[in-house]
């Protein structure tokens, strides 16, 4: 059975979340002005669609000066060896993100990524105004910008064991449906507060490790789905 490997970006694939520092940076009064939004996000009475508009809506940015911004982070060092590694098994990685398309490409095309696919949501530069659109939302729900739980039915739909990889409250709908959930920092103690199995990883040389753990004891994946290290 072929894995298919959902990669969240922010804190994940590359450790510092982008997108937020992107935020903080080019918000004028810095990030005082959004802290009730990031309350209600966390405390889940606003949705991340909500957030990414209104913080999208304060921010006065260039395309210019946030792509300058953005090249001063990098990836994992150890994500292009997994997604080589998983690849060459014949295995599926797909970056999900709700962060914004333009930074997340640009990261991948500069480590020589460019050819894995990606759904995050998009910006549109108007001078200093960055207009987000949401092209890969679920239109029965509206919360999520990007409902990264629609992509864990979409590749199960086409027979793929499905294995989430993130970091934080963005990934919650998708670790509730994942056949295998390997998390760190908040989505972690989420898991765990809620009893839902999932695997402490630090970084992509460990989620390289248990990927190839899975493929190489027969039939291990499926049997991995419930099994939770706590």
């Amino acid at each position: 059975m072929r894995t298919t490997f959902l990669c969240d970006f922010d804190g994940t694939v590359a450790p510092s979340d982008i997108g937020a520092a992107l935020v903080r940076r080019f918000t004028p009064g810095g990030a005082g002005r959004g802290r009730a939004l990031l309350a209600g996000w966390r405390s889940g009475t606003v949705g991340h669609r909500e957030l990414t508009e209104a913080e999208s809506a304060m921010m006065r940015v260039t395309e210019a000066e946030a792509l300058a911004f953005t090249r001063g982070f990098g990836l994992d060092p150890h994500f292009a060896g997994f997604a080589g590694d998983a690849l060459e098994r014949g295995d599926r990685v797909l970056i999900v993100s709700e962060g914004f398309e333009f930074y997340i490409r640009d990261q991948l095309d500069r480590a020589g990524l460019g050819a894995l696919p990606l759904a995050a949501n998009r910006a549109r530069f108007e001078g200093d105004r960055l207009i987000p659109s949401f092209p890969h939302g679920d239109s029965s729900c509206g919360r999520c910008g990007n409902c990264k739980a629609q992509h864990v039915r979409s590749a199960r739909a086409a027979g793929d064991h499905v294995v989430l990889v993130g970091d934080g409250l963005s990934d919650r709908c998708a670790a509730e449906i994942a056949d295998t959930v390997l998390a760190r920092d908040g989505l972690l103690a989420w898991c765990r507060e809620r009893g839902i199995a999932a695997h402490p990883f630090v970084d992509f040389a460990g989620v390289a490790a248990f990927a190839r753990h899975a493929a190489g004891a027969a039939g291990a994946a499926p049997g991995l789905r419930r099994h939770a290290y706590r």
